[in-house]
């Protein structure tokens, strides 16, 4: 039987408020099991870019990355954002260790090629090192990865968070038991952005067809569910969307499971 693995993204606004982000480092700090934090940013890069003269570019959810947003994105992802969370882990007597993908060469990825959008300096992955990783777990640390991948000949690139926790989720899904949770400000998938309570509780493959073709399902949400839906088909056991909630609410609706 394979030991259990927990894997958490953190993203949206919860990375951008200090308070939340406090209380859900807190509560993932306390989590029994091996875990791995993966943790996006966009916001507060999206600010600093724009503090140094720089309009934030994205599409389909996605951001265009050139070379200055390059440097941006590593500084705010890998460093500023990256080492905050280590020491509240820490804090939390969580032993954690802050990485990128080139450390440990533990994600491997090349540029995107261009198709009918040009991303830039952003990066698709290939391969994860799961037996780096798999000695860090055992070494009781908990790795906490940033949205920064390269591609073994010097180049850094930007990599969605979200298609990381999924790659890392479905290659360590050799050696563990993986359950994929993505945690936001949200209470999961909503059938009305405006309404938290809206929340649509299970979604399969063809329901999530017809939420993207009523237009309920758009923007951020798609690349999310995709990478939810990838995971699964490849050997992941559960994934889920949710708000960090999910560990302490036990009355309200706070996740969405995918089927």
């Amino acid at each position: 039987m394979k030991e259990s693995l927990k894997i958490l993204k953190i993203g949206g606004n919860v990375i951008n408020d200090p308070i939340a982000l406090e209380e859900f480092l807190f509560h993932f700090a306390q989590i029994p099991s091996k875990k791995i934090l993966i943790h996006g940013g966009g916001k507060k890069a999206s600010e600093m870019a724009e503090e140094l003269g720089l309009e934030p570019k994205m599409v389909n959810g996605r951001r265009i990355t050139d070379l200055a947003t390059l440097e941006i994105v590593t500084m705010v992802y890998a460093g500023l954002l990256n080492k905050n969370i280590v020491a509240n882990l820490q804090k939390n007597q969580c032993n954690a260790i802050g990485l990128s993908g080139a450390d440990g060469n533990c994600i491997l990825a090349h540029k995107r090629v261009v198709k009918e959008i040009d991303y830039g300096f952003a990066g698709d992955v290939d391969s994860i090192d799961v037996k780096t990783i798999s000695a860090l777990l055992n070494s009781q640390l908990t790795p906490v990865f940033c949205a920064i991948t390269h591609d073994k000949n010097g180049q850094l690139l930007n990599t969605n968070a979200d298609t990381i926790a999924s790659e890392l989720s479905i290659g360590l899904s050799e050696k563990y038991d993986v359950e994929l949770i993505y945690c936001f400000e949200k209470n999961g998938v909503l059938r009305d952005v405006n309404d938290n309570h809206s929340v649509i509780e299970k979604i399969n493959k063809p329901y999530f067809e017809a939420l993207k073709k009523d237009r309920i399902v758009a923007e951020g949400m798609l690349p999310k569910l995709e990478n939810c839906f990838a995971a699964l088909e490849k050997g992941v056991q559960k994934v889920t969307i949710g708000s960090p909630n999910v560990f302490y609410e036990t009355k309200q609706k706070c996740t969405t499971l995918i089927l």
